[in-house]
């Protein structure tokens, strides 16, 4: 119960059979409170290679590679659990869902502007005073979140959404029992929140024939 919250070392404590004392060591609270507030990244990367800003941004993106974990582990891919007792079956299997997680990261990208994600976030970046403090969202960001729409008055929807949207697209082979061998496949006719994923991506969706 001493140190349960870290408080133990700016006491001074005297314990007997029947009495309790102590006191406070202000050297130690003092010294400790010169430090509220602050705290030291420490990398082995040179200054040459990596400034100090650098450094601090570099720590600061750590939160995206959690949720890159996050991601990975349960939300999108679910890694886990690995049904896979022979070792280059299980490497494969994880080297599968890193490919997995690549193409997701650059679908991701390449959607920003009709998620919920900032798609401005360099230019937010440009607009902040120092890499400590908090990064504001970009106007554009703003923009979206208050309307849900995005600049071009599509809904904005988050990643799995969109995933789910997508896959309600079809093919569907149109036949007559008079002439099953004249059977035409028609496809279905795409949203606009569909097109413009499409668009994106810059690739071409099949045409209604």
């Amino acid at each position: 119960m001493i140190n349960r919250h870290k408080v133990g070392k700016h006491y001074e404590l005297t314990i007997t059979d029947d009495s309790f004392t102590y006191r406070r060591k202000p050297e130690s609270i003092a010294c400790e409170a010169r430090l509220d507030g602050l705290y030291v990244v420490r990398t082995s990367v040179s200054a040459e290679t990596l400034s100090a800003d650098e450094a601090v941004r570099a720590y600061k993106d750590l939160a995206r590679v959690e949720r890159a974990f996050r991601s990975l582990k349960s939300i999108d891919l679910q890694i886990r659990p690995v049904h896979h007792w022979v070792e280059p079956r299980a490497r494969a299997h994880v080297f599968l869902c890193m490919m997995a997680y690549y193409v997701e990261w650059h679908l991701r990208e390449a959607w920003a502007p009709i998620l919920f994600h900032d798609h401005e976030r360099a230019e937010a970046e440009k607009d902040r005073a120092s890499p400590v403090a908090a990064l504001e969202v970009s106007a554009a960001a703003k923009r979206k979140r208050g309307s849900r729409r995005s600049d071009d008055g599509l809904p904005i929807t988050s990643f799995g959404d969109l995933m789910r949207h997508l896959a309600t697209m079809t093919l569907n082979e149109v036949a007559s029992p008079q002439a099953p061998s004249a059977a035409i496949t028609l496809s279905a006719r795409p949203t606009p929140l569909q097109n413009k994923a499409f668009a994106l991506l810059t690739t071409a969706l099949p045409r209604v024939k």
